[in-house]
Formats: C-alpha cells, sequence, structure tokens
C-alpha cells in the first residue's frame, strides 16, 4: 500500500500522497505551463476525484491523470474544456520507464476512491485560487477582492459603450455565475453573468459592460482563469447559482443573438488576418469561422 508522504514527481509537478488527499505542488521555472507556477500547489480531495487513467503519452512517456467530478473544482468547472492537455493540473507526466511505478501508484489511488464519489458534487471540494486577484485584459484591468468585480476601462481598448457605460464593479451577491473564453482562441472573454431579470446582456462581450475581452498578450490564461474559478466560487458559496437542468452543474451560459451579418463578415476578415499572420491554426481557423457562420 502506497504510504502516506509518498511522493511521485514528474515533469513540472509532483504528487504526495495522503491518507484523504493529493497534494499536488507544481515547479517553478522557465518550461513549466505558467498556469501551474501561477496555482503553486494545489490539494485535491480524494472525494473530488472520479476516476484515475494511465495512458501513454508523447515522446516516450507516460501520463498519469486524476479525473475530477464535475462541480468539484471551481478551475476546472470555469474552464469548461478549454484547457489544453499541457497546461491540465490534474496530469502528472512521467518518462515511460517509470510506467510501472506509475501504474502502482494509479491502482493505489483508484483503491483509496470511494464508488459513490463518482457523480456531480454538490459543492467545490477544491480551495479556489486566493483572493485578492487583477489581471488586464484588452480593454481593462480586471479586479477581484473575495466580495466585488471591478472593472477599468483603458482608453486605447474598450469600445464607446463601455465608455459611456463607465468604469464597473459587481457585488458577488449580484452575480449567477461566470463565462470564460481561453485568451487562446478567437474571442476570448471574461464575462459576469448577472442575476437581473428581463435584463438581455449583449451578445458580443466588447459591448457588454459586465465583460472584459482579451486579446494576444491581453488576459492570458495564468491570470484570467484563477480569477475567474475564485469569481465563481465566491458567487457558488454566496448563495444559490442559476438554476441548470437535470443537476448540471456547469458555469451559466449567458443567452446568444443572432449577429447583425456585417459584423460576421468583418469578424471573419478579421480572423483571415489573425490566420495569414500564422497566430490561428488551420483547424481554428476553420472551425471558428463556421461558428461565425452559424450565426447569421
Amino acid at each position: 500500500m502506497a504510504r502516506m508522504g509518498d511522493v511521485l514527481a514528474g515533469f513540472h509537478a509532483a504528487w504526495e500522497f495522503e491518507s484523504d488527499s493529493v497534494l499536488i505542488r507544481f515547479e517553478r521555472g522557465i518550461r513549466t505551463p505558467k498556469l501551474f507556477q501561477a496555482l503553486g500547489e494545489r490539494r485535491i480531495p480524494l472525494d473530488a476525484i472520479a476516476a484515475v487513467t494511465l495512458t501513454p503519452g508523447k515522446r516516450g512517456t507516460v501520463v498519469l491523470r486524476a479525473e475530477p467530478r464535475a462541480g468539484a473544482d471551481p478551475l476546472m468547472e470555469a474552464a469548461a474544456g478549454q484547457l489544453k492537455d499541457v497546461c491540465d493540473p490534474y496530469r502528472l507526466v512521467l518518462p515511460a520507464e517509470r510506467e510501472t511505478l506509475a501504474e502502482y501508484y494509479a491502482d493505489e489511488l483508484r483503491a483509496m476512491l470511494s464508488p459513490e464519489d463518482t457523480g456531480p458534487a454538490e459543492r467545490y471540494l477544491v480551495q479556489a485560487p486566493e483572493t485578492p486577484l487583477q489581471f488586464k485584459a484588452y480593454d481593462g484591468k480586471a479586479s477581484f477582492d473575495g466580495k466585488s468585480v471591478a472593472f477599468r476601462w483603458f482608453w486605447t481598448g474598450a469600445s464607446s459603450t463601455k465608455w459611456k457605460a463607465g468604469d464597473q464593479s459587481f457585488a458577488v451577491s449580484d452575480l449567477c455565475g461566470v463565462e470564460w473564453r481561453s485568451p487562446e482562441v478567437f474571442e476570448g472573454h471574461l464575462r459576469l453573468l448577472r442575476r437581473e431579470t428581463g435584463v438581455a446582456q449583449p451578445a458580443q462581450a466588447d459591448q457588454d459592460p459586465a465583460a472584459v475581452v482579451f486579446g494576444l498578450g491581453y488576459g492570458p490564461v495564468h491570470e484570467s482563469l484563477p480569477f475567474a474559478a475564485a469569481v465563481l466560487a465566491a458567487v457558488r458559496s454566496g448563495g444559490p447559482a442559476a438554476p441548470v437542468a437535470d443537476g448540471a452543474v456547469a458555469v451559466a451560459a449567458a443567452p446568444r443573438a443572432r449577429r447583425d451579418p456585417a459584423d460576421i463578415a468583418e469578424r471573419i476578415r478579421h480572423l483571415g488576418e489573425l490566420h495569414e499572420a500564422g497566430l490561428v491554426t488551420d483547424d481554428e481557423f476553420s472551425v471558428k469561422k463556421a461558428e461565425l457562420l452559424a450565426e447569421l
């Protein structure tokens, strides 16, 4: 049996096995993903883990992964499946020659999991990133002190709609969720979903005073995702979340309105420029273009 305090070290991280949790400590270094460096370390309770897998990796490696339960970790809930494998904090990559050792720990970890703890969690079990938090987006600076979120607009990036609305402050009690779109894809943004009824939020984040938009070098994953997770955890703990179907615990989604054809054409043109500049891959260009055309 694995002993309390046993450590399994891999690339960029080490897992320490304890009686009721796994403590993941991330390395600091130029090759370590910035998200891992920002997280520092994370304690994952065993009841937050649904399953454990061991699969072949790339270039002579194996990957040990703890599959988090839906609704157990605000960071993964905010990410909503958008993290690249290299930035997945639940993956431990090891040299292939350590496969036997990794398999041993995978089996031991599986044996410690309860069959009852595989469905969606009723509350967050993994601690959210600590506040205060802040980051710079393309059109403004976002800050969160644990009680309210503030957006201060930049004159160089904010739309006229946001300038007219002025700097914004949102109490956690007035929010029902968070919508995060990775800055590594076209139209990345962080949008706060409000509890107000009968008030439709603009479909476009750059026109929504309750959202900040990302750009190349603005709103990076390692700053904006922990921020989104902390806000989401505060919203969840501060009151009932927005209604969801069949017990789902996903981040609430904002309603999407049909866009103006001229706006779609302009965004496709901009997407084409990013593609030609090599900032968007062929696949990303095709997928995003199809998404934009589907909104007509």
